[in-house]
């Protein structure tokens, strides 16, 4: 036994889908404003209470308060009352897939102006807020860098290797410049950098291409990490205390077939090459060695439940291999939207059902239910009381947990 707390007041973690990218032919989206998370703040925290979550994903849309160069932050104003009313902190998205119009991300300037923003936003921050505050610099760089660089899904609009590989050394550079300034403001600020935990197999009829397959599973998935902790172009500034706490998203589309061109085929549920998550958590951990989270995990539709309890499993055999695992991030806490085809993902705590142009949110009970058991099997409380931080996590309890219940990864297990 360890007979230490955790970084986090909770195990659960939860949050809100903020992305605010330009999206093909579409023009800047605000999914904040399409989900109505702006509309429903004190629902939806008041969600989060309810259920003993006293983290939350929460981001700053860098396109909407930066006026080249001038910054208005008071739209955060009702975000961070309603935090500080539920006694919640979050984990601060400051670049969601999103970047003011007139900045060319693979420039000095992106950087820059980056480190300026989040200077700005921390020095706003931590004068309103009273609760401790967390930082992703840039959600996702690794898919960012395929979705901007190499798929021309969202802005910059790139379609090749090279223009991905140039993003995303570029996005890494403003993250740790990010980082850095954001520490000058909040010396104990902690950074979160989430990417997604990903597996690729060769085609069983293309032998040939395993090579590349292993490549990406093994070493491309990790570019963005070995730069922030300092592996990688050591110039950037990068360091163990910069990349901090690294965060695996898991979904069940993370573990693929790979294909030459585009992205890769999601296996079927049933294919005997998917790997146990708790496998690939335990490669991420043996890399850096610091501290994990997963950053975002859920099911979809009516397997919301039973895909928690293979997450929790998974996770509860990794602590017990000595994985310092720090928490479960079930995200999003309300649903979100397909981008491709606008349809409701049904993948949230709740879903949202539209009555007369308001997005109604429906709590899913199984899913509940089954976040409720996991509370109770690991000692955690089930509803936030005045003080979430008088009695924070003890990673005992989590570890006594695993080591009781003796889960085994299980090869099978999504």
């Amino acid at each position: 036994m360890t007979d230490y707390n955790s970084i986090f007041p909770t195990f659960f973690i939860s949050g809100f889908e903020c992305s605010t990218f330009i999206w093909k032919d579409q023009g800047r989206r605000n999914l904040i404003a399409e989900t109505q998370h702006d509309q429903f703040l004190k629902e939806d925290y008041g969600l989060l209470h309810r259920l003993g979550i006293a983290v939350s994903r929460e981001g700053i849309p860098w396109p909407l308060v930066d006026r080249a160069g001038y910054f208005d932050f008071s739209m955060l104003d009702p975000v961070i009352e309603v935090l500080n009313e539920y006694k919640i902190s979050p984990i601060w998205d400051l670049c969601h897939y999103g970047y003011p119009d007139n900045l060319d991300p693979f420039s000095e300037s992106f950087c820059e102006r980056f480190e300026e923003y989040c200077k700005a936003a921390t020095k706003y921050i931590s004068e309103r807020l009273n609760t401790t505050s967390y930082f992703t610099p840039i959600n996702e760089i690794t898919f960012f860098s395929y979705a901007g660089g190499e798929w021309g899904w969202i802005a910059p609009h790139k379609k090749t290797r090279e223009d991905r590989f140039s993003l995303r050394k570029n996005l890494c550079k403003a993250a740790i410049m990010a980082a850095k300034a954001i520490r000058e403001v909040m010396p104990e600020a902690r950074m979160v950098h989430m990417d997604p935990l990903v597996q690729v197999v060769a085609p069983l009829d293309r032998p040939e291409l395993k090579a590349a397959a292993a490549f990406e599973t093994y070493a491309d998935t990790f570019v963005a990490w070995d730069i922030l902790c300092g592996k990688l172009h050591p110039e950037f500034g990068g360091s163990p205390e910069i990349l901090d706490i690294v965060g695996l998203n898991n979904y069940s589309f993370g573990q693929m077939e790979f294909r030459e061109n585009g992205p890769h085929q999601a296996l079927d549920p049933q294919d005997d090459r998917i790997v146990s998550l708790c496998e690939l958590i335990h490669f991420a951990w043996q890399r850096y060695k610091r501290p994990v989270i997963i950053s975002e995990t859920s099911g979809m539709k009516d397997g919301r439940d039973a895909w928690l309890k293979d997450v929790m499993e998974e996770s509860l055999a990794a602590v017990d291999l000595g994985i310092d695992l720090q928490g479960v991030c079930l995200f999003p806490a309300v649903d979100m939207q397909d981008w491709h085809t606008g349809e409701w993902l049904n993948n949230g705590i709740c879903d949202l059902v539209n009555e007369n142009g308001r997005l109604k949110r429906v709590p899913y009970e199984p899913y509940i239910q089954e976040i409720r058991r996991w509370q109770k099997e690991l000692n955690r409380v089930t509803e936030l009381d005045e003080d979430p931080y008088s009695d924070p996590v003890n990673l005992d309890d989590i570890q006594e947990a695993a080591k009781r219940l003796n889960i085994k990864p299980d090869e099978n297990w999504s």
